[in-house]
């Protein structure tokens, strides 16, 4: 097997769909000799924020000498940026290694239920953090948390971001039903940390930890100015990080793990996590503003921040989005603030047609020109006079910007399309089941 064939492999997992529940998982990782119960994890879920709290908690044990194990999703770029150690992507050869380890599992399953490429990955991430000998995990949910299927872990913490309306099809449609399946990564006596500020989602996050008899902290704002925060400077801008910060601060102190405070600095004021906020600054003067902002919550931070970090500037804005995400909700708020805008189709199966967005930009500020165009690399191009752009709307999009900026090496064949679910309505796997 070479890498390519490797890549097939997981890519024709996608077949399968989305599956919401532990029990292949389970089974899989059973089969694979139950690798998550020789680590150590902290498990992270929220509708915002996982993937950068997740990166300032890795830096922080990075820097405190642990070997910390990073498992995040979707990937910019790369399948091997899912699965990290001390920030080491996965390499090819360890992917391939993994695949065909798994491979003889898979055919122990039956042909109508067979494990998912989320379910699978989450093993091949256990596997390979159980091989590289890693003292933590920093391991983020995919989708919700009850019925993820990085649910079968064992936490030294859990983590809740924050909660807000995202993937409604599947976690509910209202913020108390996705509150319940964010809280579901809690486990009976195991520590709960949150930034969530909204009073029903702490509400049912405050029960289900009771009912659990978990000790509950709860971060807000003002902790954001208490040491060693209050001498920090982050490298991830923007307010909504240093709240972020807060949060990974205080699941360190709940921590049986000692930590010094120079270390928690230095994690801190070393962290990385690209696509979030993420400033470019081009030969020519001109700057590009990169934020992965796929949803209302997201285009809030967004919209706050463009006011408050470049006051007085009106950016050019490039826009693509998928499919089911609240995008007008994202143009009503994005759409006063810029100077004109492009929009752009994405490689995914779940991309909105540029076209389909015309109308409602429009609407949202007529006093600014919208335009489609049949790339970002010609939206990019159209925009290059401009002094300052801001690319936005989704993860992909942000990553196939990164690729263009030439901020990250392409791989030798596209590897975002592994992000995808496909529905099985279309592709005759197994069901993506909605939650009740």
């Amino acid at each position: 097997m070479n890498y390519n064939e490797a890549i097939q492999f997981l890519y024709q997992l996608r077949l399968f769909g989305t599956n919401l529940g532990l029990e292949n998982t389970f089974r899989l990782a059973q089969l694979a000799g139950h690798p998550q119960e020789k680590l150590r994890f902290i498990h992270v879920a929220g509708t915002n924020g996982k993937g950068s709290t997740c990166a300032m908690l890795e830096s922080i044990y990075r820097a405190a000498g642990l070997r910390v194990g990073l498992f995040t999703s979707p990937h910019l770029v790369a399948f091997g940026e899912r699965i990290q150690v001390n920030r080491q992507w996965m390499s090819e050869d360890q992917i391939i290694r993994r695949v065909k380890e798994l491979q003889p599992l898979l055919k122990r399953f039956a042909a109508n239920a067979p494990p998912t490429f989320f379910e699978v990955v989450t093993v091949m991430a256990l596997r390979h953090f159980t091989e590289q000998k890693c003292d933590l995990v920093i391991w983020e949910t995919g989708m919700g948390g009850r019925l993820d299927a990085t649910n079968i872990v064992t936490p030294l913490a859990s983590v809740i971001t924050n909660v807000d309306l995202d993937h409604q099809q599947w976690l509910g449609d209202t913020i108390e039903k996705i509150a319940f399946e964010k809280a579901g990564i809690i486990k009976p006596g195991v520590p709960v940390v949150t930034a969530t500020e909204n009073r029903q989602a702490l509400r049912i996050i405050a029960d289900v930890a009771r009912q659990h008899q978990s000790v509950l902290k709860v971060v807000d704002g003002g902790d954001t100015r208490c040491p060693p925060l209050d001498s920090v400077k982050l490298p991830l801008a923007g307010r909504h990080q240093r709240l972020n910060a807060a949060l990974a601060v205080a699941t360190v102190s709940v921590l049986q793990l000692p930590v010094r405070q120079d270390a928690v600095i230095e994690g801190l004021s070393k962290v990385q996590w690209p696509g979030r906020m993420q400033l470019v600054r081009l030969p020519d003067e001109r700057s590009i503003l990169l934020d992965g902002a796929h949803n209302n919550a997201g285009a809030e931070i967004l919209a706050h921040e463009v006011q408050e970090q470049f006051p007085g500037s009106r950016p050019a804005l490039i826009f693509g989005v998928l499919r089911d995400k609240d995008w007008k909700s994202m143009a009503a708020l994005l759409a006063p603030l810029v100077s004109r805008v492009i929009l752009v189709p994405m490689k995914s199966e779940r991309a909105l047609p540029p076209k389909e967005m015309v109308s409602m930009w429009q609407q949202a500020n007529l006093s600014v020109p919208v335009s489609v165009c049949a790339s970002l690399a010609e939206g990019m191009d159209r925009v290059k006079a401009e002094p300052f752009i801001l690319i936005t709307g989704s993860l992909y999009l942000v990553g196939e910007a990164m690729e263009l900026l030439g901020l990250a090496d392409s791989p030798a064949r596209e590897e975002r399309s592994l992000n995808e679910w496909v529905s099985a309505e279309n592709q005759g796997g197994n069901a993506l089941r909605p939650l009740r």
